[in-house]
C-alpha cells in the first residue's frame, strides 16, 4: 500500500470519556484507545486538544460503518491523521502531465493520482484494474483533491452503495422532446399565469437566506444541517435536500447541472477549502423563477447555492465563477438525484446517506485545518 503506516478499516468501539477520566485518576496514561474491526487497538493522545473531538468523530463513524483512513506514528499505534475514503467505482480515468485523473462515480469533485506520489504504479494499476473489471475501490483523498490511498473495496454493505455509473446524458426520446416543448411553451416569460407563480425578488432572497441557515457549524455539525462549507463535493445531496425543503414550503423549484468539457475541470475559488479551491467535473444547484423588474410579465431562472454565494444569482453568473466557458447547462425536475441515468431518490434515503457523510468530511477537516474560512484565501 502506499504508506506502510497507513490502515484503512472501520472502528469498533471508542474509550469513552469516563474510563478516560478514571485512568488518569489512578495514574494512567493520557491516552483514548480506539478498538478498530479484527480487535486492533490504536491510540489518541488525551494532551492532544483535537483528541476528543476526534474521538467523537471516530465513534460516529464507527456507528454509521463507514471505512476510516488511519496514519500511524512511525513504529506506534498512535494515530497521527484520519481521513474518511469515499467508496466508489471508477467512472472514467485520463492521463494528464499532473498525472491520472479519476473520475468516481460516487463523486464530483477532482481526483488526481500525482505523477511522484509514493507508490504511484501500484496504485494506477489498481485503479485501472478496478475501471476496467468494474470493481469498487476506497480512495482517499488530502484537500487538494490528491490521491494518497487506493486500495480494493468489498462490494455491499451500508457503507459501500455501488449503483453502476452511467455517464450518458438523458435519452432524446419522443417524450423527452415533447416534454421540452411544452416546458417552453408553458414558461415562456410572457405568459401572465407563469409570472404570477414566479417570486419577487425579496422573496427569492428569503428563500436563499433560508436555505443558508440551514449551514453546518463545522464543529458540531448537527443533523439535520446541509454542510455548505465542504464545498468540494456531495453537491447533488445539497441540492436533493433543498429542493425537498422548498417543496415543503409550496414552492416549485427546479436544478440545473453544470458540466464540464472533459477532461478540463470546472474550477472555483474558494476559502472554505485549505488550498483555496475547489475543481469538480460537474455541479448541481436548485433554480426558482423571480420575476424580472421593473418589467411586468417577465421572469428568469435564479440559482440557490449558498455553497458559492450570499444571494440568488443568474445561470450566466453561477457559471462564470466555475471557470469553464464552454461547459453546459442542462435543466432537469427537482426530482433527478442525479443527471447521469435519471437517478432519483423518492426515500431520501440516499441523499441523508450523503450528507452524513460529507458532515463528517467538514468536522474532520475543521479538527485537522480549522473551521473554514482559512486565512490567505483570495
Amino acid at each position: 500500500m502506499p504508506n506502510p503506516n497507513a490502515i484503512v478499516t472501520t472502528v469498533s468501539r471508542v474509550e469513552r470519556a469516563d474510563a478516560r477520566a478514571a485512568a488518569e485518576a489512578a495514574g494512567g496514561e493520557r491516552e483514548i484507545a480506539v478498538e478498530l474491526e479484527g480487535g486492533r487497538r490504536v491510540r489518541l493522545d488525551a494532551a492532544d486538544p483535537r483528541s476528543r473531538a476526534l474521538a467523537g468523530v471516530l465513534e460516529t463513524i464507527g456507528q454509521q460503518r463507514r471505512p476510516v483512513y488511519l496514519e500511524l506514528e512511525p513504529d506506534s499505534d498512535r494515530v497521527r491523521e484520519v481521513r474518511l475514503p469515499l467508496a466508489s467505482l471508477v467512472a472514467r480515468l485520463h492521463l494528464t502531465g499532473d498525472g491520472l485523473l479519476v473520475e468516481l462515480a460516487e463523486s464530483h469533485a477532482r481526483h488526481l493520482l500525482r505523477r511522484g506520489t509514493a507508490d504511484y504504479d501500484e496504485m494506477e494499476s489498481a485503479l485501472r484494474h478496478a475501471y476496467g473489471a468494474r470493481l469498487p475501490v476506497l480512495v482517499t483523498a488530502n484537500d487538494a483533491g490528491e490521491i494518497i490511498d487506493a486500495r480494493p473495496a468489498a462490494r455491499g454493505g451500508h457503507e459501500y452503495p455501488f449503483p453502476e455509473p452511467d455517464l450518458r446524458p438523458p435519452p432524446r426520446t419522443f417524450g423527452v422532446v415533447l416534454r421540452e416543448l411544452l416546458d417552453i411553451i408553458y414558461s415562456w416569460r410572457c405568459w401572465p399565469w407563469w409570472w404570477f407563480g414566479c417570486l419577487t425578488p425579496r422573496q427569492a432572497q428569503q428563500v436563499f437566506d433560508q436555505m443558508a441557515a440551514r449551514t453546518c457549524d463545522p464543529s458540531t455539525v448537527p443533523v439535520p444541517c446541509i454542510p455548505f462549507l465542504y464545498p468540494d463535493d456531495g453537491c447533488w445531496a445539497r441540492a436533493h435536500e433543498m429542493c425537498r425543503l422548498m417543496i415543503a414550503m409550496g414552492l416549485s423549484p427546479r436544478k440545473v447541472w453544470i458540466q464540464s468539457t472533459y477532461p478540463a475541470l470546472l474550477h472555483v475559488d474558494t476559502a472554505n477549502n485549505p488550498s483555496c479551491f475547489v475543481e469538480w467535473t460537474w455541479h448541481v444547484a436548485p433554480i426558482v423563477c423571480v420575476r424580472s423588474w421593473p418589467w411586468v410579465f417577465l421572469s428568469r431562472d435564479m440559482v440557490i447555492d449558498p455553497s458559492l454565494f450570499t444571494a440568488p444569482v443568474t445561470k450566466a453568473g453561477w457559471k462564470l465563477v466555475q471557470h469553464d466557458p464552454t461547459a453546459t447547462l442542462t435543466d432537469t425536475d427537482a426530482s433527478i438525484y442525479k443527471i447521469f441515468g435519471m437517478e432519483t431518490d423518492p426515500t431520501n434515503a440516499k441523499t441523508e446517506d450523503r450528507l452524513a457523510y460529507y458532515r463528517l468530511q467538514l468536522q474532520l477537516r475543521t479538527i485537522g485545518s480549522g473551521p473554514p474560512p482559512y486565512a490567505g484565501c483570495p
